[in-house]
């Protein structure tokens, strides 16, 4: 089959899209309510909304092809993209963090790439598109959040503390000496999110995983198996990105010889 024909078939398989509107007339409330309030959030909720919908409709026509061809090659360069996506907008994030681009693609990249070796390995998963890409997908974003925040936060807390590092490199500390306590809040704030969402897991809350396989039929002890699995990996994801950011992001504020670089406070947001 042919990609014209393939598309066409997928554009043939919107009957959602009467369900779909039904949906956005939430969103529409919610921007009369933003109006009513004058909470001047109208544009935004538009403009998310729309953004949304044409970047899911694209990104489904593009599964729809690589599940069609099913190829290791078209699954490993799709994974890749959506790593560099992920790596680029958490370098955007990190404005503060020299190099933070590379700082994210390296620790997003390993992070993901090795928890997803350890499943495939394992023969949790097969490496097939159907179960690697939505899978891949979980990990990257979460991995992405979690080198965000690692970047953010020890970045603003070597600003806020310079003085106190200075002052032990020159009483002969090493820089990893000096910003251990740094580096371990970054890692900490990064981590207790996911930690706290695993605590409370099925109390709370019914995570994406296990909805959707509800929703799609399976018995609710099939859905928490799966669900079990990915809180799982996100949480071995999650920890083997922050851990690698962590020490990625002390590095390079530090120079060989264990001197603190200039560093300046981000712009305001405004």
């Amino acid at each position: 089959m042919d990609v014209l024909t393939e598309i066409g078939d997928a554009l043939g398989n919107l009957d959602d899209l009467p369900r779909i509107g039904l949906a956005l007339a939430l969103v529409a409330v919610a921007g009369l309510i933003s109006r009513w309030q004058q909470a001047d959030l109208e544009k935004d909720l538009l403009t998310s909304s729309v953004r949304a919908f044409i970047q899911l409709i694209a990104v489904g026509y593009v599964l729809e092809l690589v599940f069609n061809q099913d190829n290791p090659l078209w699954t490993t360069v799709l994974l890749l993209v959506m790593i560099a996506i992920a790596a680029r907008t958490s370098g955007r994030r990190g404005k503060q963090t020299p190099g933070a681009t590379w700082v994210a693609l390296v620790s997003i990249g390993v992070g993901s790439v090795l928890t997803l070796a350890v499943l495939v390995i394992a023969g949790v998963f097969d490496y097939v598109p159907d179960a690697i890409i939505p899978i891949g997908g979980m990990i990257i974003g979460n991995a992405m959040t979690t080198a965000s925040q690692v970047m953010n936060r020890m970045s603003d807390d070597l600003l806020d503390s310079r003085n106190q590092i200075e002052s032990m490199l020159a009483l002969g500390a090493t820089s990893r000496q000096a910003s251990l306590v740094q580096f371990r809040r970054a890692l900490r704030n990064a981590m207790i999110p996911h930690i706290d969402t695993t605590k409370t897991v099925g109390l709370i809350k019914l995570p994406g995983a296990m909805t959707g396989m509800i929703l799609a039929g399976a018995s609710p002890l099939q859905a928490v198996q799966l669900q079990l699995i990915v809180m799982y990996m996100l949480v071995g994801a999650v920890t083997f990105t922050g851990l690698i950011a962590a020490y990625l992001t002390y590095r390079v504020f530090f120079t060989g010889a264990h001197q603190l670089k200039a560093l300046r406070p981000a712009p305001d947001a405004g």
